[in-house]
């Protein structure tokens, strides 16, 4: 074990931080998962709280090895791990599979060991190591919008639209994200701009056929409508469509400032993703405003180290990696919390290191584990003259890609 301590490379705050989130996951992870076991009659409470410890342990494992990979490996590991993130996405599409009373073509099952996958999880992160190395390939170059359609947004487009018919809101998320990182990459704010231009005009027509004729788009098209009118008109929105939050928000009050004490939340029993989407109404019930205060506070230090190792950073491509992977673990909690307190619609997005889940919490770690490489000063030392590695294929195909 002390081996393992002395080899823990990388930006320590993160690794604190992190460690704090999985520990603290337990109590609202054992707390919410009688609504499961009691009300859902799946399994039980000391069942699912093992699971969760597992799934964390697996989690810190892919950290570990993850952060010991020398960062500008990554560059020609995304370009073997696209296409088979493209086929992967492919697939999803034709397998239906039951998840908390959920059907959707959102998971494939690992053979053998039984675990659901979210394919859009990997290949959110992928896409970012993608795009990263490709801004960093054009820095200090000029090029044509044209030229930048076959590297940079078909694979993006790609992406999106295998994980828009049964995810938008994951679809939506990494649109934005992509959009910041090519900001901050410097990619030609003219092309960007165009881009952003045609999202809108996009946006806007998929709106009107969403509301005016919904039959015309994907099967869970009813599901984003119902969500969006929700938001936007909650005194017009149907009961059913509202239960949920108004469950959420019956909790945040009973917790007020202290919290009803850990374990004690009623609220947890009728909210029925109480261990995922809503886990965060769970967390203010039974610790109160300064328990998620607090939660909120680790986010933003989180985000804060984030920020630190990327301007640390000694090449361009760990700048752009850290962003890339980074920053879309506090937006996603961001948004998970902006959810419960009603100000942005339901999305279905799990509040990362916290929420009990599968496979996402892997490529969070994975995500966590890009990071503390980038952030590891004998690393960016020896990337500081970095070109390209004669004696590594993947660096050389990376290189010409």
């Amino acid at each position: 074990m002390k081996t393992v301590f002395k080899n823990l490379k990388g930006d320590k705050a993160i690794w604190g931080v992190v460690a704090l989130l999985a520990l603290f996951s337990f109590l609202p992870v054992y707390s919410a998962s009688t609504n499961l076991v009691y009300v859902n009659g799946d399994g039980t409470t000391f069942g699912h709280l093992v699971k969760h410890a597992v799934l964390l342990f697996l989690g810190f494992g892919i950290i570990y090895g993850v952060h010991r990979v020398p960062t500008h490996y990554f560059k020609g590991l995304s370009i073997i791990a696209m296409p088979i993130v493209l086929i992967l996405l492919g697939y999803t599409l034709t397998v239906e599979t039951e998840i908390g009373g959920v059907t959707a073509n959102r998971w494939i099952k690992i053979p053998f060991v039984g675990v659901n996958f979210q394919t859009s999880t990997l290949a959110s992160v992928v896409l970012m190591i993608w795009i990263a190395r490709y801004l960093t390939k054009i820095k200090d170059t000029k090029i044509t919008f044209k030229e930048s359609i076959l590297p940079l947004w078909l694979p993006t487009a790609l992406v999106v639209l295998l994980i828009l018919p049964e995810n938008f809101s994951t679809a939506a998320i990494i649109c934005f994200l992509v959009l910041v990182l090519c900001f901050l990459g410097g990619y030609p704010l003219k092309y960007l701009f165009a881009m952003v231009g045609t999202g809108i005009v996009l946006a806007g027509m998929f709106l009107f056929v969403l509301f005016k004729a919904p039959e015309a788009l994907p099967q869970r098209a009813g599901t984003w409508k119902s969500r969006i009118e929700t938001f936007m008109h909650p005194e017009k929105a149907d009961k059913d469509d509202l239960h949920q939050l108004t469950l959420a928000q019956i909790a945040i009050a009973e917790g007020g400032v202290v919290g009803k004490g850990a374990g004690k939340s009623v609220m947890k029993n009728m909210l029925s993703q109480s261990t995922s989407d809503f886990i965060f109404a769970i967390i203010i019930e039974e610790y109160g405003l300064l328990g998620g205060g607090a939660l909120l506070f680790f986010y933003l230090l989180l985000l804060f180290r984030i920020v630190v190792v990327a301007h640390s950073a000694k090449t361009v491509f760990s700048k752009l990696l850290v962003i890339g992977v980074g920053l879309p673990i506090v937006f996603q909690a961001f948004i998970n919390m902006a959810v419960v307190v009603q100000l942005f619609p339901v999305t279905g997005q799990p509040l990362p290191l916290i929420s009990m889940g599968g496979t996402s919490i892997w490529m969070t770690c994975m995500a966590i584990g890009i990071v503390l490489s980038a952030s590891n000063k004998k690393e960016n030392l020896e990337e500081q003259s970095y070109d390209i590695d004669e004696t590594n294929p993947l660096e050389v195909l990376s290189g010409q890609i």
